[in-house]
């Protein structure tokens, strides 16, 4: 094999780089009213999306049916070799099919459409090629012209197959902003994600509870409950009544804020100095939500009850750091 010098093939890249710009550049200058009627034929779609193709468009196909999937659009991906050999029995009347095809007259491709035709599913061509016969029996074409493919001998699918991933980047990032997905949405279709961890965490599994939770009575004088919030560690001391249900939170505010009043503040009973009806947040919340809530009301911590009001841990700001929500 012949060495080559670092700069030569720099220069190599750099080349294949520029080429299959100017092919995305091609697509962004074509962006018109075939480009908007595929969008609104996908976004209006009351079956699911059902992505088809061969080779090279074919693997971007599944890429773009993955990320409809992830993102909110109901997709599968359909071979175009399989689909006539039993697979369209997966296709129905209101599903939208949409052909990945440079030259729209792949033999599969052509072989496919008159029964995708029969079924009655509307067709979305994704091609460089507006006079193929995919283009010609398509509901809508989204034109992919390019001027030349990066391989080096212009043959392998490069230049082409870039230009049509970033045509559905582009739908599948249009669809999310049309059905207003949200990162809420995103974490439960990606629920073992390190997003989907943090934004479906509940409050219960990260609020501090047991000895680090410190529970008084309304009775109970202040130097106590100061002892209490040493001993665990804590910055708050939630009180409840007889009824084991919150009355109110103990903070170093509080503490600071009586300390002029109440000249033998140590010996007052909590119930005079404490912080009534306070914040709270359920135990089943998700942890996002409580990081709103400590954002909006400016506090560094919450008490977290159960749906009986009753208190079962602490949430901190701290807390939710450690978790990984901030």
């Amino acid at each position: 094999m012949k060495k080559h010098n670092s700069q030569e093939i720099l220069n190599w890249a750099r080349e294949v780089l520029e080429i299959e710009k100017k092919g995305i550049d091609n697509l962004e200058n074509s962006l018109n009213s075939d480009f908007l009627k595929a969008v609104n034929i996908i976004a209006n779609c009351k079956g699911r999306i059902v992505v088809a193709g061969m080779g090279k468009a074919g693997i971007i196909g599944q890429k773009f049916s993955a990320t409809l999937s992830s993102t909110g659009s109901s997709s599968f991906w359909l071979h175009a070799a399989e689909a006539v050999h039993g697979d369209l029995g997966s296709v129905r009347e209101d599903d939208v099919v949409v052909v990945l095809s440079y030259s729209g007259e792949t033999d599969e491709i052509r072989n496919l459409i008159p029964f995708i035709k029969k079924i009655g599913s509307r067709i979305i061509a994704i091609t460089g090629n507006s006079r193929s016969s995919l283009a010609r029996y398509s509901d809508s074409v989204v034109e992919i012209k390019i001027d030349k493919e990066a391989c080096a001998l212009g043959l392998a699918p490069t230049t082409s197959t870039t230009a049509m991933l970033v045509a559905c980047d582009a739908i599948s990032v249009i669809l999310q902003k049309i059905k207003g997905f949200k990162e809420k949405d995103f974490a439960f279709f990606h629920p073992r994600g390190s997003l989907g961890r943090k934004l479906l965490l509940k409050v219960k599994d990260i609020m501090r509870k047991g000895r680090f939770n410190p529970v008084v009575e309304e009775k109970a004088l202040v130097k106590d409950v100061i002892v209490r919030i040493t001993s665990s560690h804590a910055g708050a001391a939630v009180v409840v009544g007889r009824d084991k249900k919150l009355k109110g939170i103990f903070t170093d505010g509080d503490l600071r804020r009586n300390l002029k009043s109440h000249p033998n503040l140590l010996k007052v009973k909590v119930s005079e100095v404490m912080t009534r009806n306070p914040v709270v947040i359920l135990e089943e919340g998700l942890a996002s939500e409580a990081l709103k809530i400590l954002e909006k009301k400016k506090i560094d911590e919450v008490p977290v009850v159960n749906s009986k009001g009753r208190p079962v841990g602490m949430l901190d700001i701290q807390d939710l750091i450690a978790a990984g929500i901030i």
